[in-house]
């Protein structure tokens, strides 16, 4: 398996990239990837998604229909996020797939001294009733696409112009408002070493012109 620092990306330019690295995968033409970025600010909106009522409207903050599973939830700069493009093993691997991505987030959370968990009523990782890590997915063919979203140092006041996941009774926090000095650049390798080892996948680091990518910005 591959980690590939994207730096940051516009969302379109981390879109692109994950749709040629599923088709690479998919024709067995590349090792399974773990694509790691920022993004610009962005909402996204999952295939089922309830846009009306989940973004308010009070951000100046674009709105992407993607076609993941998931509702709306917002990518920007201090969010460390992960694309793992995985070929999965067996046909029914999805929900261990997905308890993989969890298992890795709360691994990376207590590394930091915070206790986190998954919540089986609803995904992502969670710090008591606020969400440290989102993750949304889709599999075509047994590849995987899309992932997780894990705020280090995110600007918390931008999920208030959505409803998050589509949740009302839940709060959003991160490693920053939680108390931990840290940075994308210092968790990013870690969580990308915890996501190998959940999966059970042997990891070596690769620059983006290994995997055919050349990013257009750059942290």
């Amino acid at each position: 398996m591959l980690a590939v620092d994207c730096g940051r990306l516009t969302y379109a330019d981390g879109l692109r990239w994950q749709r040629a690295l599923v088709s690479a995968r998919r024709a067995d033409a590349v090792d399974d990837v773990l694509l790691s970025c920022e993004h610009e600010p962005v909402y996204t909106a999952g295939r089922h998604a309830d846009v009306a009522a989940h973004v308010l409207g009070t951000r100046p903050i674009p709105v992407v229909a993607v076609d993941r599973g998931g509702d709306v939830t917002y990518h920007g700069p201090g969010q460390l996020v992960v694309y793992p493009i995985v070929r999965l093993r067996a046909r029914r691997a999805v929900r261990a797939y997905v308890e993989a991505l969890e298992e890795a987030c709360v691994r990376t959370a207590a590394a930091y001294g915070i206790v986190a968990r998954p919540d089986r009523r609803r995904t992502g990782v969670w710090v008591g009733g606020e969400k440290l890590a989102a993750i949304g997915i889709r599999v075509e063919d047994g590849v995987t696409s899309h992932g997780l979203a894990f705020n280090v140092t995110t600007d918390l006041d931008d999920f208030a112009g959505i409803v998050p996941c589509g949740i009302r009774d839940a709060g959003v926090c991160s490693l920053a408002s939680l108390g931990v000095a840290t940075t994308v650049a210092d968790v990013g390798p870690r969580l990308l070493v915890e996501l190998a080892r959940a999966l059970d996948r042997d990891l070596r680091f690769a620059s983006p012109d290994e995997v055919g990518m050349t990013p257009r910005v750059r942290r």
